[in-house]
């Protein structure tokens, strides 16, 4: 697992830098700044995330647990769900998707995952 989620975690992060200078060149002047903004969170929640699953990664060889297994899971499906639903609303108008009325709802279930996530972490350190 832990080769898996230094992956994932590496990807996840440069995604983030290219979709944050393509936010800030590209979009910029495509998107009105509250749109920005939330493109903006989505890139940072993003990045935060991406460390955490390399986080989780160094913590595996320490702290070996299945909790820790699921929270680089959740953490992953967090930045699927959360930014990726925060990159859909953002550029919902230029995309043409103004219809998908399902993703603002999906927006929390990101952030329940990240919560969650966290607290396994906190959790498989607090039992070892």
């Amino acid at each position: 697992m832990q080769k898996t989620f230094l992956i994932l975690g590496s990807a996840a992060a440069a995604i983030a830098v290219l979709l944050g200078a393509f936010g800030a060149h590209a979009l910029k002047e495509k998107l009105p700044t509250d749109q920005l903004q939330v493109f903006e969170t989505g890139v940072r929640y993003q990045f935060y995330h991406a460390i955490a699953l390399i986080l989780v990664a160094i913590l595996s060889e320490k702290f070996n647990s299945q909790l820790l297994t699921t929270s680089g899971y959740l953490f992953f499906t967090g930045i699927i769900l959360f930014s990726g639903s925060l990159y859909l609303l953002s550029a919902r108008n230029l995309l043409g998707i103004e219809h998908w009325k399902f993703l603002g709802p999906v927006t929390p279930l990101g952030g329940l995952c990240f919560i969650v996530a966290w607290l396994l972490v906190l959790i498989s350190v607090i039992k070892k």
